[in-house]
């Protein structure tokens, strides 16, 4: 298992970079072409995410990621260190709502139709996003 981790500042410039590094080593771990886009996507709206997270609650701090090939399957986890106590990704969307709290949601909803696995972990020390897609061959 191979495993490369990123921090980067919570500016939006930084969100391009880390697409770019993961649709890299999603193509390296032998994730099918085709999915190429999704990782991207997904990557990116993770980022973005916490991006947004950290300039309103703590700029100053680093946004994590870890990319790894695990037993067939390319794992991307998005580590930020906002507060997310209001976020729960079982709760259902209410598209009446406009809040941060919606935006958020509707993220993680994106994120969800974008990667073949999502597990989104709330806590009041921040939120990891992790998510994943089949690879074929290992690094």
């Amino acid at each position: 298992m191979a495993t490369v981790e990123l921090t980067f500042s919570a500016l939006p410039a930084h969100v391009r970079t880390a697409r770019l590094v993961a649709t890299a080593i999603a193509r390296r771990t032998g994730v099918e072409e085709s999915l190429l886009d999704e990782v991207r996507l997904a990557v990116g709206e993770a980022c973005s995410r916490a991006v947004e997270a950290h300039r309103a609650h703590c700029p100053g701090e680093p946004i994590r990621i870890e990319l790894r090939d695990d037993a067939g399957r390319f794992e991307v986890t998005v580590s930020d260190q906002a507060p997310s106590d209001d976020i729960k990704p079982e709760q259902p969307l209410d598209l009446g709502m406009l809040s941060d709290s919606f935006m958020s949601n509707f993220g993680i909803a994106v994120i969800e139709g974008l990667a073949d696995d999502v597990q989104v972990i709330p806590s009041p020390k921040g939120t990891n996003i992790r998510m994943s897609w089949p690879a074929t061959v290992s690094v």
